[in-house]
């Protein structure tokens, strides 16, 4: 029987997950995305060396760990979240927050290109499942945008940035997963990795957006201070206490209280309208998760 040890974080790490899709839609609201995504990671970079000095992990790293945390950096801290981000500016939050569901299925198979992992039938029938239920979604997504075929209210435009980012994220969770990356501890491996995305979020603010904004709305600075602190700095120790708890397996089922959270969220605020393609779409999506992730546990 699991005690309130695992299910308390349980819960928090995926309550606070699903909150933080519609959270970023406040933070792209009048100010350049790539400027909130720098601003998120500036804070959110020496509190994460924090809790890795606190924890006691070791924070000095070898030239080939520091290689590897730049590259987890582009790939998850930066480009990651300038898609996610550039993608809810044409996509409702939950529904990208669904689509990060299916994150699981090009890990599988990145996993088995570059680590020579297994994937089972089992998986690849769920994922499909999902996939399918995942496309009801966005095909409702489209038809309910009377701009969805032109630039600027391009639904295609922000299925197409959701799509890159969760290919980033990704290729960040198969990379640290090499033997140079066991040999890190994780927190100190994200720290660094946070501190190289977060400079090439400045970077890449300056030459798309120009100079830093300094918006003047309290509610703002109040979202970025969550999605710093409590949607990265917090939940990451979290998540992977569990991993140490429970297992990858068993935690990865966190995704489907994640994508429920963002849903619901979407519709109480985002004024998210259900039909019976919607909720068949939403059904079939969490049946398929749950079975390609119950096949990848037994694995």
């Amino acid at each position: 029987m699991l005690s309130w040890r695992v299910i308390l974080p349980f819960i928090l790490t995926g309550s606070i997950w699903g909150s933080t899709w519609f959270v970023i839609t406040g933070q792209i609201d009048g100010v350049p995305a790539a400027w909130s995504v720098f601003y998120r990671f500036a804070l959110a970079t020496p509190a994460l060396f924090l809790v890795a000095y606190l924890m006691k992990r070791r924070l000095v790293l070898t030239k080939p760990e520091h290689k590897l945390a730049a590259l987890v950096g582009v790939f998850q801290f930066s480009g990651n979240f300038l898609f996610v981000y550039h993608a809810e500016l044409y996509v409702t939050s939950g529904i990208v927050a669904m689509m990060f569901g299916l994150l699981m299925v090009p890990n599988a198979l990145f996993g088995r290109l570059f680590l020579g992992e297994r994937v089972q039938s089992g998986f690849l029938f769920g994922s499909l499942i999902a996939i399918i239920g995942v496309s009801f979604l966005l095909v409702h997504e489209w038809q309910s945008n009377p701009d969805a075929g032109v630039v600027g209210g391009n639904v295609a435009l922000g299925i197409a940035l959701a799509m890159f980012g969760i290919i980033a994220a990704s290729v960040a969770n198969v990379i640290q997963a090499n033997p140079t990356g066991r040999a890190v501890p994780m927190v100190s491996l994200l720290a660094w990795a946070m501190l190289y995305g977060m400079l090439v979020d400045l970077g890449f603010a300056l030459l798309t957006a120009g100079p830093p904004p300094l918006p003047t709305n309290g509610s703002y600075w109040a979202g970025i201070v969550y999605l710093a602190l409590i949607g990265s700095v917090i939940t990451f120790p979290l998540h992977y206490n569990l991993v140490r708890e429970i297992g990858a397996g068993r935690t990865a089922y966190n995704s489907i209280l994640t994508i429920s959270v963002a849903m619901l969220i979407s519709t109480l605020f985002e004024g998210y309208q259900w039909t019976a393609l919607t909720i068949g779409g939403m059904v079939l999506a969490v049946i398929g998760m749950v079975f390609a992730l119950r096949s990848k546990h037994r694995r």
